[in-house]
């Protein structure tokens, strides 16, 4: 019996070889240590005119998919990927599993960037969504 298991690689292992990456190392931090601090002014996205909250049904999981939901949020959030927030706004996920049986978190953005005054607009007129 031969049993194989394939070692994950590192961030320096998989960024290796990225010739963008390479030619500008210096502008990448080593470490991300989460978010920037607060300042006087924070970051908002102006609506247009007349827009609201999208709503829409939540997808269906079994239990199975939402113990790894968890496990990908706890870990981003470990990571400072991400934060907890009391945003009336979010975005669906879906977990797409990957050839190696483990899954992918992935973001379904479409009708949340349509709601969105500038961003919304440029992303149709180029339609990037």
């Amino acid at each position: 019996m031969l049993i194989v298991k394939e070692q994950k690689k590192s961030i320096d292992e998989q960024i290796n070889g990225i010739p963008i990456v390479e030619e500008y190392a210096d502008v990448f931090p080593k470490e991300v240590l989460g978010f920037p601090p607060s300042r006087e002014m924070d970051f908002a996205i102006e609506l247009m005119p007349g827009t609201g909250l999208v709503c829409v049904a939540p997808y269906r999981m079994t239990l199975a998919e939402l113990a790894e939901l968890k496990k990908h949020i706890e870990d981003l959030l470990e990571k400072k990927f991400i934060r907890p927030s009391v945003s009336p706004w979010g975005a669906p996920v879906l977990l797409v599993k990957k050839k190696d049986g483990s899954s992918r978190l992935c973001g379904i953005t479409g009708s949340l960037i349509k709601s969105l005054s500038r961003i919304g607009t440029r992303c149709q007129e180029l339609m990037i969504c």
